[in-house]
């Protein structure tokens, strides 16, 4: 592995990452996540194709005055020129010289069947190519790596061409020549082969760019930097075409704490999560919970026995401290859950149970109970904070006792539907009913019940449902199935979310609104 501490870092989220399917960027979507991306200290953010595509010609021009970069340098992509025609005469290479980057990324071919087969030119003339725009861009004051598309699949075809297309752009003045496995096949140890040699057959600055097609593009990626190459191409959160690319928080996340390559300033570190969590926003893609590093399930912990082992030591099971990139250590409550699990997330969720040994036992087989009929408070913080806490002898008493509720749905003409629902509780001794219309039935029985309850807790007028899912559980066979409900509930300075189990979606809707509104009460106690 090289020690050239001179290490890029090049991400491709706008050029390569917006090639997913179902990701379409506004100009104002490329500029926030150009600037997210600068805030995990990048030293390369690719912009996209200027010329070839409307959009990126225009987010170019808006960058030049409204994108303020810290670490990184703005990329402009494009081709070589094309076959027979002169560079200054190529207006496509005009399109990348009028973007006004400080850097511009050409791509070639470095497989001679693509050559003769896509480009339908000779060899010579694709070198030509290569040369004349490298030279060009050079002669006009700009950085320029090379992008040597299929260079992998290329090589094992002929293994002297692309080392040719290499040496030809490192001769007319490129910094940086990246093999891309671009059909995304290559294994690392096949990676690490083929760097090694072509590495000690060129002079240049290597770099390596990865698809994920084979679920490898970050091992592939590490094993080129173990290889040589010292300029790493990625995408956050890994999008891109097809499978997918190499994911740049990985990509940091291991080069910075697994190899001790220090790629971003130390500060950006903590800032992966947050800006991957961000981007995924842009995209209009939930965050990947299982992501490395920065997933919010990166560092859960389920059984109990990693949970005995985390409360003497939380390391003994962590590849690393979540907080050095910005993430935190969770406990996930489940029929798996022992003692250690329980004490654990108490603590968590600010609930002390230090002393509590019986109030532990009673919830451990509580949770067992529950969770064997379907119940899952592993992403449901709120219900299972008061399951807790009615286990201690504070506990909060009941914000009522329910008499009866009932709902309905009615169907008007012209496809008007019409929810309604009216509850019976007792509140202080005090028999209120409430009636409500809603949206549908559970937004109708948050309506009754909390109507019922905001003169006694008027904080509950600024709750409001932000979601609600709902899970048909089958396991048990026959036509009973059960129905898990989770809603995430909001105050408009916090979201939480609490989980309600039975038969009846309708019911199982029940115990959870009751949750949500009973931990709203225990968020903000005495406020309106």
């Amino acid at each position: 592995m090289s020690t050239d501490l001179d290490f890029h870092v090049f991400d491709t989220t706008l050029r390569d990452g917006a090639q997913r399917e179902g990701v379409s960027y506004s100009v104002a979507d490329k500029l926030a996540v150009a600037r997210l991306m600068d805030e995990i200290g990048v030293g390369f953010i690719e912009g996209g194709w200027p010329g070839a595509l409307p959009k990126d010609t225009e987010f170019f021009a808006r960058a030049r005055t409204e994108l303020k970069l810290r670490h990184a340098q703005l990329v402009a992509f494009g081709a070589t020129r094309k076959a027979g025609v002169r560079v200054e005469d190529d207006p496509q290479v005009r399109a990348l010289l009028d973007a006004e980057t400080p850097v511009v990324c050409l791509v070639a071919k470095s497989d001679v069947r693509h050559v003769r087969e896509a480009l339908r030119t000779t060899l010579e003339e694709n070198l030509a190519m290569v040369a004349d725009t490298v030279a060009f861009f050079v002669s006009h004051g700009r950085r320029v790596f090379l992008d040597c598309e299929h260079f992998f699949d290329g090589y094992a075809h002929d293994r002297d061409y692309g080392v040719q297309v290499l040496e030809t752009a490192f001769a007319a003045g490129a910094e940086v020549g990246v093999m891309c496995d671009t059909n995304g096949g290559m294994l690392p140890m096949g990676v690490g082969r083929v760097v090694a040699e072509v590495r000690a057959r060129t002079s240049g600055k290597l770099g390596i760019h990865c698809q994920d097609d084979t679920g490898c593009a970050v091992a592939n990626s590490l094993a080129a930097v173990e290889a040589g190459v010292t300029h790493v191409q990625g995408t956050a959160n890994g999008y891109g075409e097809r499978a997918g690319n190499a994911d740049t928080f990985a990509l940091v996340g291991n080069l910075v704490t697994k190899m001790g390559l220090p790629v971003v300033p130390t500060e950006c570190l903590p800032e992966l999560q947050r800006v991957s969590h961000a981007i995924a926003e842009l995209a209009n893609i939930a965050p990947d919970e299982h992501q490395p590093f920065v997933g919010a399930s990166a560092f859960a912990h389920k059984a109990g026995l990693h949970a005995s082992a985390i409360k003497v030591s939380p390391e003994l099971y962590n590849h690393l401290d979540p907080a050095v990139v910005g993430n935190d250590m969770r406990i996930l409550v489940t029929e798996m859950a022992g003692r250690a699990s329980i004490e654990l997330k108490g603590r968590e969720l600010g609930v002390d149970l230090a002393g509590q040994g019986d109030a532990i036992s009673r919830v451990v087989d509580q949770v067992k109970v529950l969770e064997a009929d379907g119940w899952s408070f592993e992403a449901a913080d709120a219900s299972f904070e008061l399951l807790l806490r009615a286990q201690l002898p504070d506990a909060p008493k009941p914000l009522f006792e329910l008499e009866s509720y009932k709902t309905s749905v009615e169907h008007w003409g012209n496809g008007v539907v019409v929810s309604e629902a009216t509850v019976k509780v007792h509140v202080d001794g005090e028999r209120i009913i409430t009636t409500a219309e809603g949206n549908g039935p559970v937004n109708a029985l948050d309506n009754a019940l909390r109507q019922a309850l905001v003169s006694r807790h008027p904080q509950l007028a600024e709750v409001s449902l932000a979601d609600y899912k709902v899970r048909i559980l089958g396991w048990k066979g026959g036509t009973s199935a059960t129905t898990r409900v989770l809603i995430s509930t909001t105050d408009g300075v916090g979201e939480w979310t609490t989980v309600g189990v039975h038969d009846n979606i309708v019911e199982a809707s029940w115990h959870a609104l009751v949750d949500a509104l009973t931990y709203a009460v225990l968020r903000r106690p005495g406020q309106g």
